[in-house]
C-alpha cells in the first residue's frame, strides 16, 4: 500500500476513534469499510464481501468467524444484508490528470448491515452478538526492526509513528480500541530497550477496562518478516501466543484477535 493512502486510511480511523458517540455505540460494529477502486461493480460486491466479514467478527467477538468457511459463502452474497452503503473519493481535492485519476481512482467504501440480519447471521452459525465489556488494549512492544536502534512502542516514540497508526486499525477490525502507554509510564514498569521486562515477571497493574499485552517484535531477514511473542493475564489467568513471518499489520491484529477472545469469552489465543 502507498504511504499515502495508508495515512489517508489511518486518518479516517483516527477520526472515528475520535468521534464519541460513534465509537461508543454498538450501532457502529454493524459497518465496516474497504477501500475499493471506483464506485461501479468492479470491486464493490468484493468490498461488500470482506466488510461483512469485518462486521460478523466485531458484532461477535469471534475472529474466527472471517475465514470460517460458512462466512466465506455467505461472503459471496454479501448484498442481501446490506442496508445502506456509500462511498468518499479519498483523493477528492487531488486533479484529475487522466483517466487513472477518474476512472481508477481508490474510494472508500461503507457498508452499513441490517442488525437484524446479522444477528440472524450469527443464531445460524450458532453465535451471539458481544455485548460485553470491551476492554482497551494496551500494548507493551520491544520493537527490534532491520535498522538499530531498538525501541518501546509508546505514545510519543517517533519511530513508531507508522505502527501507531496501523495498531489503531488493527483494533477497528475487531471493534476495540488501543491505547499506546506513555514514556513515563513504561518507565514506571521497568520497561526500555535496555531493560524489558523478563517474561516470568506478572504484567504491570491493570486499570478497569484495560487489557496490558507484553511482547517483543523482531524482525527476522531470513523468513523475511516479523517475529511476534505476546503474553497477557486474563482474569487471573496467564496466556502467551506468537506469531511470525508477517508484516507489523498482521502482528498487531494478532494481538488484539488473542484479546478478543479473551474477553469475549470465544477461547483463548493460546
Amino acid at each position: 500500500m502507498r504511504r499515502w493512502l495508508f495515512c489517508v486510511i489511518c486518518g479516517l480511523v483516527l477520526l472515528t476513534e475520535r468521534a464519541p458517540a460513534l465509537a461508543d455505540g454498538a450501532g457502529d460494529f454493524y459497518q465496516a469499510y474497504e477501500i475499493v477502486t471506483g464506485t461501479d461493480m468492479r470491486q464493490r460486491p468484493w468490498g461488500m464481501a470482506q466488510c461483512l466479514r469485518e462486521v460478523l467478527v466485531k458484532v461477535s467477538g469471534d475472529p474466527r468467524l472471517r475465514d470460517d468457511p460458512r462466512v466465506l459463502d455467505l461472503a459471496a452474497h454479501a448484498d442481501r444484508f446490506v442496508a445502506a452503503f456509500d462511498y468518499v473519493d479519498i483523493m477528492a481535492g487531488i486533479p484529475k490528470k487522466d483517466d487513472q485519476g477518474s476512472y481508477d481512482r481508490p474510494h472508500k467504501l461503507t457498508v452499513h448491515f441490517d442488525p437484524a440480519k446479522i444477528d440472524g447471521i450469527l443464531a445460524e452459525l450458532g453465535e451471539s452478538p458481544w455485548h460485553g465489556e470491551r476492554p482497551v488494549v494496551v500494548p507493551v512492544l520491544l520493537v527490534r526492526g532491520p535498522k538499530p536502534p531498538a525501541y518501546v512502542l509508546s505514545a510519543e516514540a517517533p519511530q513508531g509513528a507508522e505502527q501507531r497508526g496501523a495498531f489503531i486499525y488493527a483494533a477497528s477490525e475487531f471493534g476495540m480500541k488501543v491505547r499506546m502507554p506513555t514514556d513515563a509510564e513504561l518507565a514506571a514498569w521497568g520497561a526500555s530497550a535496555d531493560q524489558f521486562p523478563d517474561p516470568k515477571q506478572p504484567p504491570p497493574e491493570v486499570k478497569p477496562g484495560e487489557a496490558i499485552v507484553i511482547g517483543t517484535l523482531d524482525w527476522n531477514e531470513a523468513l523475511p518478516g516479523w517475529v511476534g511473542s505476546w503474553r497477557t493475564r486474563w482474569q487471573g489467568r496467564d496466556h502467551a501466543w506468537q506469531i511470525s513471518g508477517v508484516n507489523y499489520d498482521a502482528a498487531f491484529r494478532d494481538i488484539v484477535r488473542g484479546v478478543a477472545m479473551l474477553a469475549s469469552g470465544r477461547g483463548a489465543p493460546d
